[in-house]
């Protein structure tokens, strides 16, 4: 059921149709975060509303609450949480590096302290892969170790070792590629040759989609940006590139123009509901005291229903006040924002204007307004 079509190019960027079971993804896409099993403070609805074509779910995270067991029996996530679009899960590698003072590392896999209740548990690659086939997202990821930043060559080079391993060994392990994709991740950190010799290695699995993790956590942005212009050169043209965990307006624009299609950060919603708000014309700190007599929406040419309906100023006085209806606002907003931005670039590359689009856009978009 996954098909990749390149459709156009304008530079490396790319415009392509993804297929899965549930339904078509057009490129490039940004996709919510839905860790949980639910984009805070968002229905299924709303997303539909913002033009949402697929969102992610972590496998860590769902595993300890409420249960893959559970949403098994339930009939697999998308009628758990009555979403009936293209879903991506997440193997739960970011977690391992995140919560490195609960965890310890083997060749095996990986046992882990629940940062909830403090029980025992242990993930391996073969079981990770079970519990995405139970969770039933549209495409999943192989279990990875995450290098942290800053990290030694040395580190970075046994834990590219261990990834590889594990990626064959889920590989081996995975059954159910007539209803799910599994990519490969590849990682490396900021050294060139480590990242070539994992994207070599993960391209001779044959895998239907690559994925790169460890960037985005915290290392220069130059370094991201060369990193995924090099893999530009490596990855395969005729499959999905999916850069995970990244990021603001102008790192989407700047990777897509790197040869990415797919996209996840929780950066609008978290920062939504902190009043931080993306537009077109800028990041908008809402609760400035400049827009306490504002009566203009966030965004005159925004079609959502946040700035159809409601005013900066009253925006303002819920963000203050931390009403749920303000944060609720803010998100609705900040997906459309994100969901318009991807249709644009969309646009442009199928126009052969990419390159024109970035420099329109990016003396813009992270500006604070």
């Amino acid at each position: 059921m996954f098909k990749f079509k390149l459709e156009k190019t304008s530079g490396f960027a790319r415009a392509a149709t993804i297929s899965t079971s549930h339904g078509k993804i057009k490129t490039p896409v940004f996709m919510p975060v839905g860790t949980l099993g639910t984009v805070k403070a968002m229905s299924p609805h709303e997303l539909e509303e913002s033009h949402a074509q697929i969102i992610l779910g972590n496998t860590y995270h769902l595993y300890l609450r409420p249960g893959h067991e559970l949403i098994r029996d339930a009939g697999g996530l998308h009628k758990f949480i009555s979403w009936d679009k293209p879903m991506l899960t997440d193997s739960g590698g970011f977690q391992v590096m995140s919560l490195a003072a609960l965890r310890k590392i083997s060749k095996e896999g990986v046992k882990f302290q629940s940062h909830i209740d403090g029980s025992r548990h242990f993930f391996t690659p073969e079981g990770v892969i079970g519990i995405q086939e139970a969770l039933g997202a549209d495409i999943i990821m192989s279990f990875d170790e995450c290098p942290p930043y800053p990290a030694t060559r040395e580190y970075v080079e046994k834990s590219l070792k261990t990834t590889l391993q594990w990626a064959e060994r889920g590989k081996a392990a995975f059954k159910n590629a007539q209803k799910q994709a599994l990519f490969g991740i590849v990682q490396g950190g900021i050294y060139e040759d480590l990242r070539e010799r994992s994207a070599l290695a993960l391209m001779d699995m044959d895998f239907p989609g690559y994925s790169i993790g460890g960037l985005a956590v915290g290392e220069e942005k130059e370094d991201m940006f060369r990193i995924t212009a090099f893999l530009n050169d490596i990855l395969p043209a005729d499959k999905p590139r999916y850069l995970m965990g990244v990021g603001t307006p102008s790192d989407l624009l700047l990777n897509i123009a790197n040869g990415v299609d797919m996209f996840d950060c929780v950066m609008p919603t978290r920062n939504a509901r902190k009043g931080s708000i993306f537009t077109r014309h800028g990041k908008m700190i809402i609760k400035a005291a400049r827009y306490k007599e504002d009566f203009s929406p966030i965004d005159p040419d925004c079609g959502c229903y946040t700035c159809q309906h409601f005013s900066r100023a009253y925006i303002r006085h819920l963000i203050s006040m931390n009403e749920i209806l303000g944060m609720r606002l803010t998100t609705i907003h900040s997906l459309w924002f994100y969901q318009e931005l991807m249709q644009m670039a969309r646009a442009a590359i199928l126009e052969d204007r990419y390159s024109d689009f970035l420099a329109e856009m990016l003396p813009v978009i992270d500006r604070v307004i």
